[in-house]
């Protein structure tokens, strides 16, 4: 056996250790904020907001001018110091005009940056000797699992930490602005930003916040430009504000603001220009010359004693309610969406908060029980006994659920793309095929995937039991009429199954099961006709190709639905049905072994591998066991002999995973390359490559790493698991690719949530709420471990720990929700 692959030594796999940090100079990382289904704010690792996507389209350029946070400070005895609170920008400085004056680069700021994150929250710690204080940022948007109201409010806090390390006191301010882009319609030539309507700043305060609400009242409120958004602090005392600054030309606005601030830390009343200005307005359409943009600025004054530490809490929202009621994706789509071929549907997030100011007002009014919650689920996640990037690549990729790769509309279904483009989303339909991989969002949010079964089986599955891959008619449009994806139908059967095991909704399972028995039924009628257990004939899938003869891939997501059917027809009484299936699905199970098993992994039986283009014929497939990883984190068992599991996924790893990319020659599309590790999606270690292999073979999916990681826990390869997952999150170092963002085709590909089965996998969690049962089989380390659980009931921490007679103890801790009537079952790993 080769050891090329082992890359890591123990220590190095298996260290805790802390989170992940980033420099300043990592211009890659990007800290999304933002909730459910609302857009999104990131911050760079400089500290600066960035990537304004808050208009329901992606937007990764999208930049507000003049909006950030500043420090005033001044020690006793010394000048004052003014800093945008940033890092130092970074180069590439190759623009074609310079920094515009709206990115205010010329302004002082921090020397050092850098910062850290336990999702849902970051921290940037800024760095400058010449400032008399420890300044720290943090920034987050609540998530709190199960609660999925109260992690999807389009808003953010941003908080500053103080701290005088000095033994004379520091007087302070932090002043927060925020440019008024409602009716945001992209950038003129001198990008600068173009506005539909007239902007309109008010100062507003409620008991829990003061602060500024920006409108544009002459926007007709069904318009997709019609919104708001808002600027906000928490502090009682030592506020002020300036609603609106000074309107001149040039530089006047920014110059204005800039020297008052900096005199003492406040901001007087705009007193009016009475100069003359330029002659070129009056000959000219330079948009440098009557910026249309109105800014406004919200601060709070504090003093700190000696050695004394002072918290500032900003709280900044948008609202944008009606979005198209289509998928825009391709140049067509975007032309028809200009000529007003879309009607609008509302965001599920305006049905709950009326405007920006509403939904500021309901996270300020509600903190601390807001962030004490998502505190606790940060806490329990980060607590479990895996290494550190193990558990930031389960964390990590839960932004991918509160990206633009979803939304929910006014009705409150759950929707999505794969991933999005910079300024558009990619891969429109909620599509299966990809989707079946996910698990982040069944565990999290369960009522979120069971809106997705909902709109795959009662609005697009036909009475034939056809479901289309792509779901559109949830939105007003046509059915998708392509074939339907053989692994993304029978992985949604599937998936029937695990939404109605971790609720233990039998409602549920009753209003989908009609349905369900019809998919399977085509399932069967179409792929399996001769009854065999083993799909054929063709078989589309999420490459984006159709599959011919029996595959591993398709079969054991096959077998696993008919097993997940032979259950949920046995609850609801339908014994024929469930026979009949039982006895498929043992076919199955023995013609995987019989027909597919070469003796060291599972191959695809065809006769021609090149009678159709794109087939994998002998190839060891990374995908082959995606059925039983579904089946794993579902909590169903092994599909086939558990040896023969063990053996064909070590496979996998031998020949897939690769220590650098060089030596592979591949024209398809890149995501690891050079001297970067990776796993690609197959390999051909007997020989007998297609002469056109399946289209992606040689690409690297983050989501089928994962998949392959956690298969082999399940199989006991513990350093294998760990030796793939840690190479992944290597190439996200913030240098080269955004941590919180792993991309296929788009950013936030949601593909990459499977990896919250490595929290599964690693406890041994299987939730069986129907029979009122949640068990745990932990891969024990030095005779404990400790991990994150989470079911339909509630969430929490377990710890198991073995006794000096060999027995299992077991601490199990709920922090959210409950586990009446539920028992508790803790056993050793197999």
């Amino acid at each position: 056996m080769s050891t090329q692959n082992y890359i890591y030594s123990k220590a190095e796999l298996y260290q805790r250790g802390e989170r992940p940090s980033y420099p300043g100079e990592a211009r890659e990382a990007a800290f999304p904020l933002g909730g459910i289904g609302t857009g999104n704010v990131s911050i760079g690792a400089r500290g600066e907001l960035r990537d304004w996507e808050i208009f329901n389209w992606p937007g990764k350029k999208n930049f507000l001018p003049f909006t950030f946070f500043a420090l005033w400070a001044q020690k006793e005895g010394s000048d004052p110091v003014a800093r945008i609170l940033e890092r130092e920008v970074t180069p590439h400085y190759n623009k074609s005009h310079g920094f515009l004056n709206g990115e205010l680069a010329g302004l002082p700021r921090f020397r050092e940056s850098r910062m850290s994150a336990g999702y849902p929250f970051v921290e940037v710690a800024l760095c400058d000797d010449a400032v008399p204080l420890e300044v720290t940022m943090e920034a987050f948007t609540p998530l709190i699992p199960l609660n999925a109201e109260d992690s999807a409010i389009p808003a953010a806090v941003i908080r500053y930490r103080l701290k005088n390390p000095h033994a004379v006191p520091v007087k302070a301010s932090v002043v927060g602005s925020m440019a008024n882009v409602v009716g945001f319609d992209g950038y003129d030539v001198f990008n600068n930003v173009r506005l539909k309507g007239e902007g309109h700043n008010e100062d507003r305060d409620s008991a829990a916040l003061t602060g500024i609400h920006f409108t544009a009242p002459d926007i007709p409120v069904e318009s997709f430009d019609h919104g708001s958004l808002s600027l906000a602090t928490t502090a009682k005392e030592g506020t002020f504000r300036r609603a609106e600054w000074l309107h001149g030309e040039w530089t006047d606005n920014a110059q204005d603001f800039w020297e008052d601030f900096r005199a003492d830390g406040m901001l007087d009343p705009v007193r009016p220009i009475e100069a003359t200005g330029s002659a070129l307005k009056d000959f000219h359409d330079f948009s440098f010359l009557d910026l249309k943009e109105k800014i406004g600025s919200v601060g709070v004054r504090k003093d700190l004693a000696p050695h004394g530490e002072a918290v500032i809490d900003f709280v900044i929202a948008w609202h944008f309610p009606n979005r198209p009621r289509g998928w825009i994706e391709f140049d067509k789509d975007i032309a028809d969406y200009k000529a007003g071929k879309y009607p609008a549907i509302r965001n599920h997030y305006a049905t709950v908060h009326q405007d920006s100011w509403a939904a500021a007002d309901y996270l300020g009014a509600n903190l601390a029980r807001l962030e004490g919650q998502s505190r606790l689920f940060e806490e329990a996640l980060y607590s479990t006994d895996l290494p550190s990037y193990a558990v930031d690549a389960v964390a990590a990729n839960i932004a991918s659920m509160r990206s633009h790769c979803a939304f929910r509309i006014e009705t409150g279904e759950f929707l999505g793309w794969e991933g999005i483009r910079d300024y558009v989303g990619c891969g429109q339909g909620n599509v299966n095929h990809v989707w079946n991989y996910v698990q982040t969002v069944a565990f999290l949010f369960p009522e979120l995937e069971q809106s997705m079964r909902r709109v795959e089986f009662n609005h697009e599955t036909d009475e034939n039991g056809m479901m289309p891959f792509r779901a559109r008619t949830i939105l007003g449009q046509d059915r998708w009429e392509m074939i339907p994806a053989a692994d993304g139908q029978m992985g949604s059967i599937l998936r029937v199954w695990r939404e109605w095991k971790l609720s233990g909704d039998d409602a549920f399972l009753s209003e989908l099961w009609e349905k369900t028995r019809l998919a399977m039924d085509y399932a069967i009628s179409h792929w399996d006709a001769d009854g065999d257990g083993l799909p054929e004939g063709q078989q589309s899938n999420t490459y984006d190709i159709e599959f011919y003869g029996p595959n591993p891939m398709m079969s054991f997501i096959y077998c696993a639905a008919l097993k997940a059917c032979v259950e949920m027809a046995e609850r609801l009484g339908d014994v024929r049905t469930a026979e009949r299936y039982a006895a498929l699905a043992a076919a199955s199970s023995r013609g995987i072994e019989d027909v597919l098993w070469d003796g060291d992994y599972f191959v695809q039986r065809i006769d021609n591998v090149d009678a159709h283009r794109y087939q994998h014929g002998i190839g060891c497939h990374s995908d082959q066991l995606l059925g039983q990883f579904m089946a794993y984190v579902s909590g169903m068992g092994a599909l086939v002999a558990p040896d023969k599991l063990k053996s064909a996924i070590k496979a996998v790893f031998d020949n897939n995973f690769l220590p650098e990319l060089r030596a592979v020659h591949s024209v398809q599309r890149t995501y690891a390359l050079n001297d970067e590790p990776g796993l690609t999606l197959c390999t051909w270690p007997k020989g007998g490559r297609p002469r056109f292999a399946f289209a992606y073979c040689d690409e690297v999916w983050t989501g089928v790493e994962y998949q392959v990681a956690v298969n082999l826990v399940h199989a006991g390869l513990i350093d294998e698991a760990l030796t793939v997952v840690k190479a992944l999150r290597s190439r996200y170092d913030g240098f080269k690719r955004n941590p919180w963002s792993e991309i296929e085709a788009g950013h936030h590909y949601i593909r990459a949530m499977a990896s919250f089965g490595l929290i599964t996998a690693f406890s041994g969690q299987k939730t069986d709420l129907p029979n009122d049962k949640l068990s745990f089989a932990p891969k024990l380390k030095d005779g404990r471990y400790r991990s994150f659980w989470i079911c339909g009931k509630g969430w929490g921490t377990i710890e198991v720990t073995r006794a000096e007679d060999g027995s299992l103890d077991h601490r199990i801790e709920i922090l959210y929700g409950d586990l009446d009537g539920i028992a508790i079952e803790v056993s050793d790993a197999q």
